[in-house]
């Protein structure tokens, strides 16, 4: 079938399903509160959903089928795993080596038969029909199947290698390499690696070949967890199937590669950055999931107590200065950055954004990415931005003195610029611009704050337990028993919630080192960092490891997590 143009509502009323009174209806309905017009018009009770999907079937071009009158082959429902049928929601109907045709519940959701063709290496049609027929469907045809498991898949693997060692070097046959690429068990392996590891809220998969072993790892929470190992053998194809789906050259096996996967799983955008690294053993290859979903831009949900929510408000408020997010890589700056965007963000209000790379779109806010091949460095943006009429910018890091320099200059001129630097806490991103090569008074003059973070992960609510921490675990953080009296402290036993792990989730600390005229005047002295600490500890900083202790405190998070993200200062 042809795509036809015609709008739904006329469609509707061509099969003489609703009059024009009841489009109008509709659309002043529409008008007034959104939504789909099908959805609309099937709250009105003037059509069902068949009606709206068959109308919606012949606008996309698709033929409509009845599921309960289909008998699907056993050789069909092979071809598509049941984690795959699960997560997309499609049940196969047709299937060749060439094609598998699926029956989908939205055929507007185009985005779904890009990641089956990506996920199953081959083409994919659509077919409509109703979403309660295909959850019936799948029911029926794979409610005694289990799904498909790492084991399983190797079990069904050739164990013929596609790499051989010639006097200790690497040869690698390209011709069955490619073969191995479009595999029925490596496309199934590779897909089963990436659903697992979005379904378990990962944000980086691992894939590492070393001498004698190949390992599979992936991080939540930011913990590393190994999965079942697949045979050495299969390194190259794993690999060489990821650079396939990423667009890279897979005889290219020399350099560094920088690719990018998305998805569209469940309704869900997620992004796979995958990078490449050519190893003694191989290549490694690292895919940091961006996935949307699981991303909060609410000030208020990122960690922040209620008093440092109401002074981070009013910072983001300022008509003009500097404000800095510091902590080491994954400690969650840039949500801290995104979530105060976010919160300045309106109509009033011009910001733009230099970042590497840009990680989320932001409706209504310019962003910008660098690239250093081409001469667009954070410096150079921020050079055109002061000619762009902004009230607020993001530099995404602050990592020279030009850049550095700039960011003072667009200060002094009215603006707001937020960045980061990677320094311990927040006292030392004073020395760390002064040793960049900041005139000491202007950056007094510039900065209004400093934010370090750390990312703690957070006690499952499913199986968090009290329990008595013992005096060593007190030492720690150099507590007695005496100083937590009345305290009751938590930890997580594990439970199908959080897989065992007893954690599920992270929640960022706090150290805010607000700029007081104190400081100010100290900056003029380049003092060392301690001095900077205590003054300003004695300004009313709290430190990393009390806001810490506040979370343990508060049964978010444990001990053990507090003690290995912070370090005891003076």
């Amino acid at each position: 079938m042809r795509k036809d143009r015609r709008p739904l509502g006329q469609l509707l009323k061509e099969m003489g399903l609703v009059t024009e009174y009841e489009i109008q209806e509709a659309l002043r309905v529409q008008k007034e509160q959104g939504g789909g017009l099908g959805e609309i018009l099937m709250e009105m009770g003037v059509v069902d959903e068949k009606d709206v999907l068959f109308a919606l079937a012949i606008q996309a071009g698709m033929d409509m089928v009845d599921l309960d009158e289909m008998d699907i082959s056993e050789d069909v429902i092979e071809k598509v795993d049941k984690t795959i049928v699960e997560t997309y929601n499609v049940m196969p109907i047709e299937a060749d080596d060439e094609k598998v045709v699926v029956a989908i519940a939205d055929p507007s959701n185009l985005g779904v038969l890009d990641d089956l063709r990506f996920m199953l290496d081959c083409e994919v049609e659509a077919v409509v029909a109703p979403e309660e027929a295909i959850i019936n469907a799948m029911e029926r045809y794979y409610g005694g199947k289990e799904s498909d498991s790492i084991e399983s898949i190797l079990a069904a693997v050739d164990e013929e290698a596609g790499v051989e060692l010639v006097e200790g070097r690497e040869v690698l046959d390209f011709d069955k390499l490619e073969r191995d690429v479009h595999s029925k068990p490596v496309v199934r392996l590779l897909n089963l690696i990436l659903l697992q590891a979005i379904k378990d809220r990962a944000s980086d998969i691992h894939l590492e070949p070393f001498e004698d072993r190949f390992r599979v790892r992936y991080r939540v929470d930011g913990v590393l967890y190994e999965m079942t190992p697949p045979p050495l053998h299969l390194a190259p194809a794993l690999i060489s199937r990821v650079k396939v789906m990423s667009s890279l050259n897979i005889a290219e096996r020399r350099i560094p590669l920088d690719g990018r996967i998305e998805l569209n799983i469940a309704g869900r955008p997620i992004d796979l950055r995958v990078s490449t690294l050519p190893t003694a053993f191989g290549e490694s290859v690292v895919m940091r999931v961006l996935d949307r979903a699981n991303v909060n831009l609410d000030l208020e949900q990122i960690g922040l107590r209620p008093n440092e929510i109401e002074t981070v408000k009013r910072l983001i408020d300022l008509p003009h200065g500097i404000i800095l997010v510091t902590g080491p890589t994954g400690s969650g700056k840039t949500t801290t950055l995104y979530s105060a965007l976010n919160y300045a963000n309106s109509v009033e209000i011009k910001i733009l954004t230099a970042e590497d790379p840009v990680e989320y779109d932001l409706e209504g806010i310019v962003q910008v990415a660098v690239n250093e091949e081409i001469g667009v460095t954070f410096a150079k943006l921020l050079r055109s931005y002061l000619r762009q009429d902004p009230d607020k910018m993001l530099v995404g890091e602050i990592r020279d003195l030009e850049t550095a320099e700039i960011a003072i200059q667009a200060s002094l001129t009215g603006h707001v610029v937020f960045s980061t630097l990677h320094t311990n806490d927040a006292p030392s991103a004073i020395t760390r611009m002064i040793d960049l090569g900041v005139e000491p008074f202007l950056l007094g003059a510039t900065l209004e704050a400093i934010i370090a973070q750390r990312l703690v992960r957070r006690i499952c609510t499913g199986c968090r337990t009290e329990y008595e921490p013992s005096e060593e675990e007190l030492l720690e953080l150099e507590l007695r028993p005496e100083d937590v009296e009345g305290r009751t402290f938590y930890y997580g036993r594990g439970c199908d919630k959080c897989n065992g792990i007893g954690y599920k989730g992270r929640t960022a600390i706090f150290e805010i080192m607000l700029m007081t005229e104190e400081l100010r005047q100290l900056i003029m002295e380049n003092p060392p960092v301690d001095t900077l600490r205590a003054v300003a500890r004695k300004g009313g900083m709290r430190m990393l490891r009390d806001s810490g202790l506040l979370a343990i405190y508060d049964g978010i998070t444990t001990i053990e997590e507090v003690v290995r993200e912070t370090i005891l200062t003076t």
